[in-house]
């Protein structure tokens, strides 16, 4: 499955999307700065400040992520299918479920490293330049390991709840369907309407966890037997 995983990185030529991840989390990066050097020294804001930045973080990392997670989906699935190369893959004296597997597995690690790696990273940078700043070491507890658990299983939950893009993707043969569904996912999941929000909400994201544990084994089911799309 591994040499599989890594033949699919080198098929889609996997660093650009490294270039095109690390560009994105540099401009994330210097935005999160910006609005930490804007931040009043008001002492009522004082805590505010550094919890701002640190919801901030969370938020347009996993929103990026997110969409750039379909996007892969897109290219690395979705567009095999359409443009019919999935045929000749599937000729090969390897098992069907091993091929699609290998492919989503290729994404989610991806993305899955790489917005752990993006949060770690822009979190040092604040910290870097606290003194500059109003970031308390309570908001941004670099040296406590629950903080580094809590961005694990963050940034798993987010990029696997972006698979449920896939299935609708693979079902009306389009690309552009499976962005706009990773687009209102992520509308879903991380914006809100006035006061009301659904961050952090735990039972919304188990319910979408299971739609996109369902949407993988549909997108499998059967696969040996059925005809490509």
């Amino acid at each position: 499955m591994l040499k599989l995983i890594r033949l699919e990185w080198k098929k889609n030529n996997i660093m650009k999307y490294a270039r095109n991840a690390f560009i994105m989390v540099l401009i994330l990066t210097l935005l999160l700065l910006s609005v930490a050097g804007e931040l009043e020294s008001d002492e009522t804001r004082f805590a505010y400040g550094g919890s701002m930045l640190k919801s901030g973080v969370e938020l347009f990392t996993n929103m990026s992520f997110m969409i750039f997670t379909s996007t892969m989906l897109a290219a690395f699935i979705v567009s095999a299918y359409k443009n019919k190369t999935m045929n000749l893959m599937f000729s090969y004296p390897i098992n069907r479920k091993q091929i699609l597997l290998s492919q989503m597995l290729a994404v989610w690690i991806f993305n899955f490293i790489a917005l752990v790696l993006s949060k770690i990273l822009i979190f040092h940078a604040l910290v870097a330049v606290k003194k500059y700043t109003y970031i308390t070491a309570e908001s941004i507890a670099l040296g406590n390991s629950m903080f580094y658990i809590e961005i694990l299983v963050d940034s798993a939950v987010m990029i696997s709840i972006s698979f449920i893009s896939l299935l609708v993707g693979l079902k009306m043969k389009s690309s552009k369907a499976t962005i706009i569904t990773g687009v209102i996912i992520v509308c879903l999941t991380q914006g809100n309407i006035g006061a009301y929000s659904l961050i952090g909400n735990i039972p919304f994201y188990i319910t979408l966890l299971i739609i996109s544990a369902v949407s993988v084994f549909l997108t499998l089911y059967k696969l040996e037997t059925r005809d490509v799309l």
